[in-house]
């Protein structure tokens, strides 16, 4: 018992996740050397001594190939997986595409049909809104902000909550693309009036604020993104940042580029577990998956902001217009944003719990950024040598 609990002490983030793995290596050598009993505290499906078994998962995604950012964050955890149970506990991820489309990983996972899935949980919020805050919502938290919700402020619990309750699931943050651009148009939007009848690709409670304020909103997969801009089916659309959205060739079939992405501004991925299946596997294993997503998420959210600078660079030299959102567009999408939050706390008893929560922690989290981190990247900006 004392080593499990030292397990996952070190998944929760006290060690490495190398650490993990060797003392997930030595829990199974020393269970070697006891009589191969199963022990009154193991979990249904959990192997003792030698015999922890041999597992191959196919994990559903919701990203093409070539974004090796996203998609490889569903890469990292399987890789990290592997090398922390000797390669007994093998998870294969596959392409939007191949095993569900790219906005229904939630629903076959929820199935069964699929043990597991990596996706954002923004793209269901048709089945409840409240697993926006499991990705992100407008004028929300950064990456680092979302981060501290989710591991210290209880987000994480509330989250795992309401997917066990909706959707037999128990999800992990398992990546962050830092805060996203403001996506990409055929002309200059300048004011609300611009905005109307405008036909744009945005998912979650950003499309739902986009419509408030006119536009027509459609919610394509990544990789259809730019057939749809190319063949004028959308106006704009928004996807990630500058390093994804130049792998998708974005800029080649709209210039304007805007920021900030006020809808989100530090979204969280996540690995998502057919319940059933997670309650089947040795405690060991689920203390290394835990471990696994935890480093996923921190490595896709590094690979984004160390690539998108120079991704901006590349697509500034080539003639992409940078502009940013009008003040006027500003207020108008955080007021209609927070009504949009008013309205769904006052039908949605899941929304309201979490939403009241969270909003606390948002408004105590920015006055703490605004008098130390902010003021500091201020400073820094402004005396640029």
């Amino acid at each position: 018992m004392e080593r499990r609990k030292l397990l996952t002490h070190l998944a929760q983030g006290a060690l490495g996740t190398a650490a993990v793995g060797a003392i997930a290596g030595c829990t199974r050598a020393a269970q070697e050397g006891e009589s191969g009993a199963t022990s009154p505290g193991n979990r249904p499906g959990q192997a003792s001594g030698s015999s922890l078994p041999s597992i191959t998962w196919q994990m559903a995604t919701s990203w093409p190939l070539s974004l090796d950012t996203i998609y490889g964050g569903a890469q990292v955890f399987a890789e990290r997986v592997a090398a922390m149970t000797g390669g007994k506990f093998k998870i294969e991820p596959r392409a939007a595409g191949e095993i569900a489309p790219g906005t229904e990983v939630l629903n076959v996972v929820a199935q069964g049909a699929v043990p597991c899935g990596h996706s954002a949980a923004y793209y269901y919020i048709g089945k409840s809104p409240a697993v926006a805050f499991g990705t992100t919502v407008p004028f929300g938290l950064n990456a680092q902000q979302q981060n501290a919700w989710l591991y210290d402020g209880g987000g994480l619990q509330q989250l795992q909550d309401l997917y066990a309750k909706k959707f037999n699931v128990i999800q992990f943050p398992c990546g962050n693309t830092g805060v996203q651009m403001g996506g990409w148009f055929r002309k200059e939007i300048n004011s609300l009036a611009d905005l109307k009848g405008l036909k744009m690709r945005i998912p979650g409670l950003g499309g739902q604020v986009m419509a408030k304020l006119g536009v027509t909103v459609q919610v394509l997969p990544g990789g259809e993104i730019f057939q749809a801009l190319q063949t004028g089916a959308i106006d704009s659309a928004e996807w990630v940042g500058p390093y994804d959205d130049e792998k998708l060739g974005l800029n080649k079939v709209a210039n304007y580029y805007y920021y900030p992405g006020w809808w989100e501004p530090g979204p969280t991925l996540e690995l998502q577990i057919n319940l059933g299946e997670w309650k089947k596997l040795p405690i060991e294993y689920q203390e290394i998956v835990k471990a696994a997503a935890f480093e996923s998420n921190l490595t896709m959210l590094s690979r984004y902001e160390a690539r998108n600078n120079e991704a901006l660079q590349r697509l500034k030299d080539a003639g992409v217009e940078l502009r940013p959102y009008s003040p006027e567009i500003l207020a108008a999408a955080e007021k209609a944003a927070f009504e949009l939050y008013d309205e769904f706390a006052a039908k949605d008893a899941d929304f309201k719990a979490i939403y009241e929560s969270w909003k606390e922690f948002r408004d105590r989290i920015f006055t703490w950024n605004q008098l130390n981190e902010s003021s500091y990247t201020q400073y820094v900006y402004n005396n640029l040598q």
